[in-house]
């Protein structure tokens, strides 16, 4: 019985081992690293642009983003922030603009947008627009009428 569980427990510690996994570009900058469990994406990845800059960073599980995930454009600034969930984006979502002000926040599910958007200019809030499974439903320019329309517990 002792044998059987030794090798069971050597057996699992063989096929489970995770490496840690790095790639490049042509031009010899890193284009990605991360964790590897069975040639699938585990835990945190980062991807680089062709510069050198990081692309984008976060976490796998069994190969699908995950959690919270960073993404850049190539000149090193923020681009968007969000949630991961089974390799889809969910819940809230930041955009920002060149200068890494945010643009517009969105709740999102299943990669498209499902809830509200807010919209900004000057890091002042422009609008507000409702969506259901991708669908504009409806837009609000002033913020009076969106909160007397609207349960703000929805933007949780």
């Amino acid at each position: 019985m002792r044998l059987l569980l030794v090798l069971c427990f050597l057996f699992q510690f063989s096929t489970a081992q995770e490496t840690y996994h790095k790639s490049y570009f042509e031009n010899g900058h890193l284009s990605s690293e991360g964790w590897l469990n069975n040639n699938q994406k585990v835990n945190y990845w980062k991807y680089y642009h062709s510069n050198g800059e990081i692309k984008s960073a976060g976490h796998y599980i069994n190969d699908k983003k995950t959690k919270y995930w960073r993404f850049y454009r190539e000149d090193g600034t923020l681009e968007s922030e969000g949630h991961f969930n089974h390799g889809k984006k969910h819940m809230w979502w930041l955009f920002y603009d060149d200068n890494e002000k945010i643009n517009h926040k969105c709740q999102l599910q299943d990669n498209q947008k499902n809830g509200y958007c807010l919209m900004y200019e000057n890091e002042k809030l422009v609008s507000a627009v409702k969506y259901s499974e991708g669908k504009r439903i409806k837009e609000w320019t002033n913020f009076r009428d969106f909160k007397k329309e609207n349960n703000l517990r929805d933007l949780q």
